[in-house]
């Protein structure tokens, strides 16, 4: 049985929160660099020192921001995917695109923080931080975004299993990109063909493409409703992966 959790930490999760939901406020509304500790902090009436208990720095409460909305958008994705018949896995596929790209849409500064221009890693830490918790994991941000991209991944590879589509031979992939791919290939759950891998890259080239042309207004100059460039890319995308015939507009 598991213990209680203490009065103690029960408060401390939920300063933990607060602080989030105030840094992602200041993330709507002035995007990254607008978001700092001291702003975080006057806008809970906390002092900066008192903020540093939580996160010792800026870079940390980026990344911890980062690593919950991954989880939200992963959320979305995945009970859009579960409303969708358990044997239909191109058209769970379809659905979880489609999220994907309304959740960017309608969520732009959080889509921007997710795949915009990277997070400075080196970012000048702010003055009288303590040393990080040892006990806090690395890189919650990287995990998170793992479990993001498992999505598709695991979508496209249930899909050759169920019916392989065609892949290019081993030996026909170009010598430095089959290299990286073999590196790749050695963190999978699951042994795939190469080729797998690589159609697996070029449809979220495709894919996350169209959704970051679409998000920051760089399709306008040819279309003002970029809908319908979407989903002639699930079309094109459907027919790589060898199930044309089950696309169905939304």
């Amino acid at each position: 049985m598991a213990e209680p959790i203490s009065r103690r930490d029960r408060l401390r999760a939920a300063t933990v929160q607060e602080i989030k939901q105030a840094a992602r406020r200041a993330l709507v509304e002035q995007g990254t660099g607008g978001l700092s500790l001291r702003g975080v902090a006057r806008d809970l009436g906390l002092t900066a020192p008192a903020l540093y208990r939580y996160f010792p720095s800026r870079e940390v409460l980026v990344t911890h921001l980062i690593a919950d909305v991954y989880d939200e958008v992963c959320a979305e994705m995945t009970a859009a995917a579960d409303a969708q018949p358990a044997d239909d896995t191109a058209g769970r596929l379809m659905t979880v695109s489609r999220t994907f790209r309304h959740w960017a849409l309608t969520h732009p500064a959080e889509f921007a923080l997710l795949f915009g221009s990277p997070i400075d890693r080196a970012a000048r830490p702010e003055a009288a931080a303590p040393p990080p918790d040892p006990d806090e994991p690395e890189d919650p941000a990287h995990e998170a975004g793992q479990r993001f991209g498992a999505i598709f991944a695991g979508l496209v590879a249930a899909l050759y299993v169920e019916r392989p589509f065609p892949v290019q031979a081993d030996d026909e992939i170009e010598p430095a990109l089959r290299d990286q791919l073999k590196a790749w290939y050695d963190t999978l759950p699951v042994p795939l063909p190469l080729g797998v891998m690589q159609v697996f890259l070029s449809c979220w080239i495709r894919l996350y493409g169209t959704v970051c042309m679409e998000a920051f207004g760089h399709l306008r100059f040819a279309v003002e409703d970029a809908e319908p460039i979407f989903e002639a890319e699930l079309r094109s995308l459907a027919g790589l992966l060898g199930h044309a015939e089950t696309y169905r507009r939304p």
